[in-house]
């Protein structure tokens, strides 16, 4: 049979197959009711940094954390008062400088502790040079610091490290026309309060005794301190008759700090012809407040981990910041950072450095516990639950931190701090306040969070630094 005739009885019954026997699916579609979703947020977080603080109301928008009088003279070391990123010195424990010991003026110490100039240093970054004009005293609040001399070749040698607390250049205060007799370096970042001569002499002609005392060391008896720092209270026991029992009473902090609640704002701007005519089958004013509100929560916990004033990361005490020892998270290390307080609630972590976590203690051949916390099962360390934290910021070099903490106000812990019963609110301490319309029919909401976070004893929260995230080979 020829080709062209087989090509022309097959045409017809191709030309057939492709015409439509039944509506298409496309032109069904204009009579149909589509299914659709809410709008959805890829910005939502699991938040637990805000779901496992306990929420107390503050009617007067501040909460003072009142505490008893802590500080500890005698043993070498000075202590700091930590507000946030601002760091200063307790004024009795300037005591601890040479020239200063034993001295007990209550104004003077506080006006020189007043004196001193928070500074930052790099790693690496000199402080003093040996055989330089010495005028500052500095007292290191965190960190360390080499003390760098000649060696006995004319080569550089480390003669010694300072670190949290230790002071150096007191002698200072003796008067001009000192030199440094050492290079002060900081090994790692580093917060000093630095204290000018010129500052010193300017609080020296206002006290006298201040002076004389300078000039002429003399020793006063100290206060008796327990051993967590704090005034003693003079007990009796064991005794029988009638004896002279001991008097006492419980001294408290004359300057306690102040948490004001902080605010998240913004304004959310709907056109009146949508709101009016596309709210079916869902609200679109109630999906842009659902979004906006969201939103505003996310950037509420992010303040309340990085906030230079109340933020988690800011307002733990040095003394309860520890550094890993190899880099990675390890279980040494969290083994450590839980041992320093009492009922530890939770980590807190980026999930990264609870992979970091992770590899470390396959390495070891050990394996995480999981606990069940709000119908979730999480994965814990010794029972404490590691919360996953994205909020947690990531260095360039990879470095992060992990924060345990205890909570509630019972416990002595960490609190959210939040006003309920505020005009116009829609969740609790968020509210949403009509603005009006504009000339272009555009209507107007004032969405508002308010939110803080307070720490009412230092040991309650605390912090694992220079966390490594990187994958390395082998681990």
């Amino acid at each position: 049979m020829p080709l062209d005739t087989v090509t022309a009885a097959a045409a017809p019954e191709s030309e057939q197959q492709r015409e439509q026997q039944s509506l298409s699916t496309a032109a069904a579609r204009n009579l149909a009711t589509t299914t659709k979703s809410e709008p959805q947020m890829q910005g939502i977080s699991s938040r637990w940094a805000s779901r496992i603080l306990p929420w107390v109301n503050v009617p007067g928008a501040t909460y003072r954390v009142n505490r008893r009088l802590s500080f500890t003279v005698g043993d070498g070391r000075v202590s700091f008062v930590k507000t946030g990123s601002k760091v200063q010195v307790v004024p009795e424990e300037l005591g601890e400088l040479p020239l200063l010991r034993g001295f007990s003026d209550a104004g003077a110490l506080g006006a020189l502790a007043d004196r001193f100039v928070q500074k930052e240093f790099a790693p690496g970054q000199v402080i003093v040079q040996e055989g330089r004009k010495a005028d500052q005293v500095y007292l290191i609040a965190h960190g360390k610091v080499e003390k760098i001399g000649e060696g006995p070749y004319g080569d550089e040698s480390v003669i010694g490290l300072m670190a949290d607390g230790d002071t150096f250049g007191g002698q200072v205060l003796a008067g001009p026309g000192r030199k440094w007799e050492f290079t002060a370096r900081a090994q790692t970042a580093t917060t000093v309060l630095a204290l000018p001569l010129a500052a010193y002499k300017a609080i020296a002609d206002r006290y006298e005794a201040l002076r004389r005392h300078v000039q002429h060391i003399s020793s006063d008896g100290q206060r008796k301190l327990n051993r967590s720092g704090e005034a003693e209270i003079e007990l009796s026991s064991g005794h029988a008759g009638e004896p002279t029992l001991t008097q006492t009473f419980a001294d408290y902090e004359l300057r306690p700090r102040e948490y004001e609640l902080s605010v998240a704002q913004t304004v959310l701007r709907v056109h009146s012809r949508v709101a009016d005519l596309y709210n079916e089958p869902m609200n679109q004013t109630q999906q842009q407040l659902r979004l906006t509100i969201e939103a505003l929560r996310e950037r509420q916990e992010y303040e309340l981990i990085n906030n230079e004033e109340f933020g988690l990361l800011n307002n733990a005490e040095f003394d309860q910041r520890i550094s890993t020892y190899s880099g990675p998270p390890a279980p040494d290390d969290m083994d450590e950072l839980l041992s320093m307080r009492r009922k530890t609630r939770c980590f807190l972590a980026h999930p990264k450095a609870i992979a970091a976590f992770g590899r470390q203690c396959n390495k070891r051949g050990i394996y995480f516990g999981s606990v069940e916390l709000n119908g979730n099962h999480l994965p814990a360390w010794r029972g404490v639950p590691l919360l996953p934290c994205s909020k947690i910021p990531i260095t360039g070099q990879g470095t992060t931190s992990i924060i345990a903490m205890r909570t509630g106000e019972d416990d002595q812990g960490v609190i959210g701090l939040y006003q309920t019963g505020i005009p116009d609110e829609v969740e609790p301490g968020l509210n949403v306040r009509f603005m009006g319309i504009d000339e272009k029919a555009i209507i107007s909401y004032l969405v508002s969070t308010y939110y803080s976070a307070a720490v009412l004893v230092p040991d309650a929260l605390g912090i694992l630094e220079n966390v490594e995230i990187a994958r390395t080979n082998g681990g």
